[in-house]
């Protein structure tokens, strides 16, 4: 959601990226790791970037051709510069194009399935976002002010036997444990910590008839990073299938991890809301970030 506001903001950046590229945003984390033709050819031209161990990050900004040859690696966010990169990449491209031999295509295959999962059969999905309401210093500047305002977008994945549960009037405590544990988190700067078992201290949250309504209190042993929220929410349910979720915790949310530096000082506002997700939107199919490499644990 950050680079959606600055770098890809960029008009000529745009105006590239629409008329010139294929953009595609993946999850390195996965494509790296995956043991499948689609994982292969993400090593292929990663593998001629600087980040080239797989055992760690290859984040980055990446143009390749569709044969694999990597035109550019960047992973600065600067809009000007990326613009400018992204233009000499697509200039050296078009000056060799007649060298270059075609692209063979690349056969389909298995997907590897730990790094390819899917929402739960008989389940369902709900988008979540996250956003400060308050806090933070006057900003310094054009970034400062994209950080301050940013959204966090993250999905919470729902069993078939917690839909049931729903649709039976019930509350399943693994799916609040879940939703507290991997999405009451602050990742409107960057890729949040999760909270551990242990820090969740409280969890007092109900259901009357289609109203859920409750508190939840989750804190480090240190007390560096703690979250006191409200919980209020909403389910419909008709013919048997669970029609509306939505919910909101708000609260006094404090700290910030490795990468969500910049976090408004002492204890701020923070809301995070549910939305149970249509599929319309492509975004809606990513997995959830706590999930990464370990759905078995995310979903227990």
């Amino acid at each position: 959601m950050l680079d959606r506001a600055s770098t890809f903001a960029h008009p000529k950046l745009l105006e590239l990226l629409q008329t010139r590229f294929v953009p595609v945003a993946i999850d390195q984390a996965y494509e790296r790791r995956q043991k499948d033709a689609k994982g292969e050819f993400y090593r292929r031209f990663a593998g001629q970037g600087p980040r080239k161990d797989f055992r760690g990050t290859t984040q980055g900004f990446y143009v390749t051709t569709a044969g694999g040859e990597l035109l550019l690696y960047n992973n600065n966010r600067h809009p000007s510069k990326v613009a400018r990169l992204v233009g000499d990449a697509l200039q050296r491209f078009e000056g060799d194009a007649e060298k270059r031999e075609p692209a063979a295509p690349i056969a389909d295959g298995k997907p590897d399935p730990r790094w390819n999962p899917g929402p739960p059969d008989g389940g369902f999905v709900v988008r979540v976002h996250t956003k400060v309401l308050g806090g933070y210093p006057e900003p310094k500047n054009d970034w400062d002010r994209i950080l301050q305002s940013a959204l966090g977008r993250d999905n919470l994945w729902v069993t078939r036997a917690e839909h049931a549960a729903l649709v039976a009037g019930d509350l399943p405590k693994s799916l609040l444990v879940r939703l507290a544990r991997f999405h009451l988190v602050d990742n409107t700067r960057g890729e949040p910590p999760m909270w551990r078992e242990d820090e969740l201290h409280a969890l007092e949250v109900g259901r009357e008839d289609e109203r859920i309504s409750g508190t939840v209190r989750l804190a480090t042993k240190d007390g560096a990073r703690t979250f006191d929220a409200a919980v209020l929410g909403f389910v419909s349910i008709e013919e048997d299938r669970l029609t509306r979720f939505d919910l909101v915790a708000e609260g006094r949310f404090a700290g910030e991890g490795r990468y969500t530096r910049g976090a408004p000082p002492g204890h701020f506002p923070l809301a995070v809301s549910f939305t149970l997700a249509d599929g319309t939107d492509l975004a809606d199919a990513v997995p959830p970030q706590g999930s990464r490499g370990w759905l078995d644990g995310y979903l227990k």
